[in-house]
């Protein structure tokens, strides 16, 4: 039985820039990289070395822990670098396009008629399985698991977040075709969950072999994490797989056409972007190439969105999860009696310390300033007026970085990913690294307790 869920703590952050619902001209990108770092706990193992040519679906790197788990080439083209860190720690891996996308071939068919074997061995072989993340630690799945459900959200309530109905309209068998593969990989229940804020796109409504479920309310509404801690939460032993509606057409496209076609629809806002709309390019693509003549300077490059995305060059690359690119003004100018609150009606402030709260409504032009230094972690009550979960905030994260994996357990460190804090890190008072203590902590606990 579908549900509605009303969420009531949280806030939206209205920034300027927001993207026209229009498609820019499509983008060929020069390079695309493949980044170890967008997979948390992933020991990578190199498949390819430099000079290597591949096609888009060839092995460029897989999971040291189990060497099933693929990451393959979105374009062809030849490995051009494989940049290291410190103790020779993969880093980035770089391909060179050479113009025509030549792909592998995979199995093709209606995943429905298909087992669940051959279902997880067709995502493993192309590589779209990393698509696939669990809870609890917020990694990439173990299609050694068997999963209690699936849950995938439909929509994203992030500032200058992408809309999926736009981006999905007219694939809904795409989609179907996701959906039923993802079927095959739980005896529990596929979640669907959409948007109650508005009308959600018929690609997603009419959507079968799923629980739909409504989700409405404020930021972090659209967080899978919020959304299934309200649905069934999750329990110590237990595993729930996650993933969002835009990659599942990318799942489907695999059924449907016997190869991993990872182009995507990528919005690109922020009020340093001239002209925000959204562009159809590759995962992991130069965001130079994208971004030519459409940015004024002095930008923060985001891949992501402002409350959990990275920050990169402006000759960097698209993160494997993002399907946001963000520019906005990078800050760093002195402000005349820093130390006071914001005054005026061009601040914004999860607290009252400026004026925002009168014009709740009003797009503001924040920038990347932190507008204060890290001090005494103090109990403010500004995480809980934001944390819609039946969860103590504060005592977690205290209990994070206490590094106390008995008294996290209690507190619910199994429902939780970084993400989730994230509107609580842009609030804090403290100026604490929220979601760098929770994404450590749930890296403490999976060494300690698997």
């Amino acid at each position: 039985m579908s549900k509605d869920v009303r969420i009531r703590k949280g806030v939206n952050i209205k920034l300027k820039g927001v993207a026209e619902k229009l498609y820019d001209n499509p983008v060929s990108t020069s390079d695309i990289v493949l980044k170890p770092t967008d997979f948390p706990g992933l020991i990578p193992k190199l498949s390819v070395k430099i000079g290597d040519k591949v096609k888009a679906g060839s092995p460029i790197f897989y999971n040291k822990e189990n060497d099933k788990v693929l990451f393959t080439s979105p374009i062809s083209g030849e490995v051009t670098e494989i940049n290291r860190g410190e103790k020779r720690k993969i880093l980035e891996v770089k391909v060179k396009a050479d113009g025509d996308i030549a792909y592998e071939t995979f199995k093709q068919g209606d995943p429905s008629s298909m087992s669940r074997e051959e279902v997880l061995d067709n995502m493993l072989k192309s590589g779209v399985w990393p698509f696939i993340r669990q809870r609890p630690f917020d990694i990439v799945a173990n299609p050694m698991d068997a999963p209690k459900a699936i849950h995938v959200t439909a929509f994203d309530s992030a500032p200058l977040a992408p809309d999926y109905g736009f981006v999905a309209h007219g694939q809904g068998e795409i989609l179907q075709a996701g959906l039923d593969a993802l079927a095959k990989l739980t005896s529990g229940k596929v979640h669907l969950n959409i948007t109650g804020n508005a009308n959600a796109d018929a690609a997603f409504t009419a959507a079968k072999n799923v629980q739909i479920n409504k989700i409405s309310g404020p930021h972090p509404a659209g967080n899978v994490g919020i959304q299934m801690h309200h649905i069934e939460p999750i329990n110590k032993g237990e595993v729930v797989w996650v993933l969002n509606a835009l990659d599942v057409l990318t799942i489907g496209k695999l059924f449907k056409e016997g190869k991993f076609d990872a182009s995507r629809a990528v919005v690109v806002a922020g009020s340093k972007v001239t002209a925000p709309k959204y562009v159809k390019t590759v995962l992991g693509a130069n965001v130079s190439d994208i971004l030519k003549g459409k940015t004024e300077e002095g930008g923060r490059y985001i891949s992501g969105n402002p409350l959990t995305g990275t920050q990169i060059k402006e000759d960097g690359h698209l993160g494997f999860y993002n399907y946001q690119l963000t520019v906005i003004p990078a800050g760093g100018e002195n402000r005349f009696m820093g130390w006071l609150p914001f005054l005026g009606f061009n601040g914004f402030s999860l607290s009252r310390t400026s004026f925002s709260f009168l014009a709740p409504n009003k797009e503001r032009d924040l920038d990347a300033n932190m507008n204060g230094e890290e001090r005494a972690f103090v109990m403010a009550g500004e995480y809980e007026k934001v944390f819609p979960m039946n969860i103590y905030p504060v005592h977690l994260v205290k209990s994070m970085i206490t590094q106390d994996i008995d008294l996290m357990e209690s507190l619910g460190v199994y429902e939780v990913a970084p993400e989730d804090f994230a509107l609580c890190e842009y609030g804090c008072t403290s100026k604490i690294e929220t979601q760098k203590i929770v994404r450590e902590a749930l890296d403490l606990v999976r060494k300690e307790t698997t």
